[in-house]
């Protein structure tokens, strides 16, 4: 099978949570024997034209000099150069800034696409920017060939509103199995005894409804924010400024540093509830943390009774006072990471992704 994969920055991964699955996956792909291309931005750090087995074409990308527009202009060039390679698949991952350009899509090749969260939803994006998300996912769902769902939430939404069916392949993760704590010592941290939050300072992430229930909480552990200040973040930083428990630490790209962060949390904060399977949600699971999960399908398809969940301020007040980690923790974190093994190991869903594509294309 010769398939492309579009829609990302590259490989190897140096940005997110798709680049992360571009990497695993196509390097996957190719030791099965699979020809593997993958696009990549022209001035992605990684310059060879093969990265372990898989074919690189870098297209030209020009964001880094009118911001989110080349994104636009991106696309479309990886699109018109995938026309000229007769590909048997194309896997498009995400739809937000290639499904306008639906009508110059390879005729001959599988159009699949990965379907990501519910953009239009995020609280950060003007109106006129929600419209056209919502826009753009109408045309990703109706001039794909097929469509894959990494979430059982976004799967029904899918069918819904557009019914169309898709099929659902989770994102993955590698349970994280050697815990040092050596970087609690850079964040003035004791074991067990601090909480922590990880994500994207936006209001869809809920920060400010954990922290208000942080506040009012009887806990004397600090809860530590990991994350860019930008204008939303440095509004809650002002906010919270005189209670010593909240410390907004800046962001960290350090895999280690944040498993171990994880690992040794004594609640771990997931506010998230726009999107599908979050990628810093399984590897909390794979970090052995006991997880606070906001409460929505997108959440509880993933970590079903092994989690504590929440929806008002009031509610992690009540949480933190009662405060049951020892009752927990063993039970809610063993089943995780069980479940990683299980379900999201990256062997078992580059595999499934395998299996369906093959099977599509036969």
């Amino acid at each position: 099978m010769k398939i492309a994969i579009l829609g990302t920055r590259g490989v190897p991964n140096n940005h997110g949570g798709f680049e992360q699955f571009a990497e695993y996956f196509s390097v996957y792909m190719a030791e099965k024997g699979h020809q593997v291309y993958v696009y990549n931005s022209h001035n992605h750090p990684y310059q060879e034209k093969s990265f372990k087995g898989v074919s690189i074409i870098h297209s030209y990308d020009p964001e880094y000099k009118i911001g989110t527009a080349g994104q636009f202009i991106y696309d479309l060039n990886c699109i018109l150069d995938a026309r000229k390679k007769n590909f048997d698949i194309v896997l498009q991952l995400g739809y937000t800034s290639s499904s306008i350009w639906h009508w110059l899509m390879p005729k001959k090749s599988l159009i699949v696409t990965n379907m990501d969260g519910l953009e239009w939803k995020r609280s950060k994006y003007k109106p006129a920017v929600r419209k056209f998300l919502k826009y753009a996912e109408k045309l990703g769902a109706k001039y794909s060939d097929y469509l894959i769902a990494d979430s059982l939430g976004i799967q029904e939404h899918l069918k819904k509103t557009y019914q169309k069916d898709s099929e659902y392949i989770a994102y993955g993760a590698t349970n994280f199995e050697n815990p040092h704590p050596a970087v609690l010592t850079q964040y003035n941290l004791e074991e067990y005894n601090y909480s922590m939050i990880l994500a994207r300072l936006e209001p869809e992430n809920n920060i400010e409804t954990i922290l208000d229930g942080y506040r009012k909480s009887n806990t004397t552990n600090p809860i530590i924010v990991v994350g860019g200040l930008n204008a939303y973040g440095l509004g809650l930083q002002e906010k919270y400024r005189e209670d010593v428990r909240i410390q907004f630490v800046g962001p960290n790209y350090n895999q280690e540093d944040l498993n171990n962060l994880r690992h040794y949390s004594r609640y771990y904060f997931h506010g998230h509830s726009v999107g599908g399977t979050n990628p810093s949600l399984l590897e909390a699971m794979a970090s052995s943390a006991l997880i606070i999960a906001h409460n929505n399908i997108f959440n509880k398809s993933i970590l079903n009774t092994e989690a504590i969940y929440f929806d008002t301020s009031h509610q992690i007040t009540q949480i933190l006072n009662e405060d049951k980690y020892i009752s927990l923790n063993d039970k809610n974190t063993l089943k995780n990471k069980e479940k990683i093994d299980r379900d999201f190991n990256w062997d078992i869903i580059n595999k499934k992704y395998e299996q369906y594509l093959v099977g599509l294309h036969k």
